[in-house]
């Protein structure tokens, strides 16, 4: 599988080709960014570790290198500030966006290609993606709520004591300040959260507070987040890779679920070769479908504003 990672030179787009280099599924990877040099340095870095992580072919180049590409991830983008909310990028992100996806139109790409959505405002540009790349909607997918439920889970092991591998709670909706946390699923290993030893409600709540703020902190401390985001963009390439018909929680349009339509946020996805190969309509409690459906109303609003 070749995999073009659009926005490569970044600390986002390096950290998921590092991830899928040691991944080994991906034979592939193409480096893109309008900072060649940086692109060419990345690529060389990796290139030097073969002997180690395997045989990928792994270069750097303009929107040429695409062509041929299974997957194409887009990282590209203008980073958030700190007291900047992820709905607030949009105006200094669409035009970018909207130029990338006027080269990708150009490219020559396999019937069955996917884009991969990673810059943010995701769910917005996720639908501008599914509305400009030339594509069926299936095959646009939005990183979403899986970077917010990776750390979800972590932070939850971290509190618990446990094997985060053990963890499995979500988080749904808009990948920002509407997202919501799936409590009435939450468990460890089988067990509901509520009946683990050491659960407080208010207490964890605020693990669901700092991982909803954890992006914000992670760029005031080092100025981006790299590894966990790449760890995640490399768990949804090498599900659509293996074909594994994973369940994950990423972006994609929706089309009447949960009463949302016409736009893209996170619902527990049947991710295979294919993309979006089914969306699950999970039983919520009433509060959780609310602030769901309140999430497809902040993204319509957004995308209206944007029109």
């Amino acid at each position: 599988m070749k995999v073009s990672i659009i926005g490569g030179g970044g600390r986002v787009g390096s950290s998921a080709a590092y991830a899928l280099q040691l991944g080994g599924i991906v034979n592939e990877i193409a480096i893109v960014d309008v900072a060649l040099e940086m692109a060419q340095g990345e690529a060389l870095d990796l290139r030097h570790g073969a002997s180690l992580a395997g045989s990928q072919r792994i270069y750097a180049g303009g929107y040429e290198a695409v062509e041929g590409s299974d997957v194409i991830v887009i990282t590209a983008g203008l980073r958030r500030k700190p007291d900047e909310s992820r709905l607030e990028l949009i105006s200094r992100n669409v035009t970018l966006f909207k130029g990338i996806l006027e080269e990708i139109r150009k490219i020559k790409l396999p019937d069955n290609a996917i884009i991969i959505v990673v810059s943010n405002p995701v769910d917005v540009l996720t639908k501008l993606a599914v509305d400009g790349a030339g594509l069926p909607a299936k095959r646009v997918i939005g990183l979403g709520t899986l970077l917010d439920t990776t750390r979800f889970r972590s932070l939850l092991a971290e509190h618990f004591g446990v094997n985060p591998l053990d963890v499995s709670a979500l988080i749904l909706g808009e990948h920002g300040d509407s997202m919501i946390p799936v409590w009435s699923t939450a468990t460890v290993n089988g067990t509901p959260l509520e009946s683990f030893p050491g659960y407080d409600k208010e207490t964890v709540h605020g693990v669901f507070d700092f991982t909803k703020k954890s992006g914000a902190e992670v760029i005031k401390l080092k100025g981006g987040a790299g590894y966990a985001v790449g760890l995640s963009i490399k768990r949804l390439v090498e599900a659509i890779a293996l074909d594994e018909k994973a369940v994950l929680p990423v972006s994609s349009l929706q089309d009447g679920m949960f009463g949302i339509k016409d736009v893209c946020l996170s619902v527990p996805t049947v991710i295979g070769k294919s993309g979006v190969e089914g969306l699950i309509e999970i039983r919520l409690t009433e509060e959780e479908k609310a602030g769901l459906q309140n999430s497809g109303r902040v993204l319509a609003e957004t995308l209206k504003q944007i029109a």
